[in-house]
């Protein structure tokens, strides 16, 4: 079969069968359309272990992202999406009996190991308090970032919730993430309050549970807030508070992590807090959260001064 058919039935399998969502499956279609794209490949005999080394030779001379006036090669943590996207095509191909070249041959590059952006618990504290109560905007960015530090929502999670999803006589609701997962997440008693605070000055009959308020809103189909608009009021507060590095609603969800193992959890209970499917993406906050190793510095290093 041509390869472009075999691709449009990997990409309706991964709809239909592996419950992909919209965005996934556009990600999966463009990075594989860029290898047929470069390799002018029509049958899947045609992909091989030269093809595939050529490939990523190609892939590593792209330009990446614009640094002042030049522009920086493909990071290899983006090039490796594409060959994962390739490899789980190579992989559907073999599962349907079509010869092609082995999945396993595509090895990732190494990449270095994350770094986080994070801010200390004086900054998290400034931003928190950063929004004015006396206003009804105010007060939902007050519950929306309460909100985001006592779960650790993903920011497509915090928008795609209703007041109906979060039932304030509980400290608990179920949030459906990643992958079509449901994992449940716990309210502080400060996101409670600053939620109830907030729903108290709402006059509109929006299901969504945050929503625009001003200009906007009069203009806008829809009321419920974008990730787009959360990115934005983040860093509009964290100006605000006075923060001078990036701050973005995922930072917030790496200071949820990072405090939940610095006062103690055990890191299989913050990977099903964060909704990670992997423990290996979790472990990322464990280097920074090790007291144990600081205890022993300073219990065995020499002192001086």
């Amino acid at each position: 079969m041509d390869l472009m058919d075999l691709k449009r039935q990997f990409l309706e399998h991964l709809e239909i069968e592996k419950g992909r969502s919209i965005k996934t499956i556009d990600n999966y279609s463009r990075y594989i359309d860029r290898f047929l794209t470069y390799s002018k490949a029509k049958k899947p005999n045609e992909v091989t272990d030269e093809l595939i080394r050529e490939y990523r030779l190609w892939l590593n001379r792209q330009p990446g992202t614009k640094v002042g006036r030049g522009v920086d090669p493909l990071k290899r943590r983006t090039q490796n999406y594409y060959l994962i996207a390739l490899r789980a095509f190579l992989k559907y191909l073999r599962k349907r009996g079509v010869e092609s070249m082995s999945p396993e041959r595509i090895e990732l590059a190494k990449v270095p190991e994350r770094s986080l952006d994070l801010i200390t618990s004086a900054e998290l504290d400034r931003l928190l308090n950063a929004p004015d109560l006396k206003t009804p905007q105010g007060r939902r960015d007050r519950a929306l970032l309460e909100l985001l530090f006592s779960t650790g929502l993903r920011v497509s999670e915090l928008c795609s919730l209703s007041i109906d999803d979060v039932d304030l006589t509980r400290d608990e609701f179920s949030i459906r993430g990643k992958g079509d997962k449901i994992r449940v997440v716990f309210l502080s008693d400060a996101a409670r309050n600053a939620i109830k605070d907030y729903l108290a000055s709402r006059k509109d009959m929006d299901d969504a549970m945050f929503i625009q308020y001003g200009k906007n809103a009069k203009k806008a189909k829809e009321l419920r807030l974008t990730p787009r608009a959360v990115q934005r009021l983040v860093k509009h507060y964290a100006v605000k508070a006075g923060i001078t590095r990036k701050v973005t609603p995922h930072v917030i969800r790496h200071s949820f992590a990072t405090d939940l193992l610095s006062n103690g959890a055990d890191i299989r209970s913050v990977q099903t807090l964060l909704g990670h499917a992997n423990i290996a993406t979790t472990q990322i906050y464990t280097h920074i959260t090790d007291k144990h190793l600081r205890d022993v510095h300073k219990r065995f290093h020499t002192k001086r001064g």
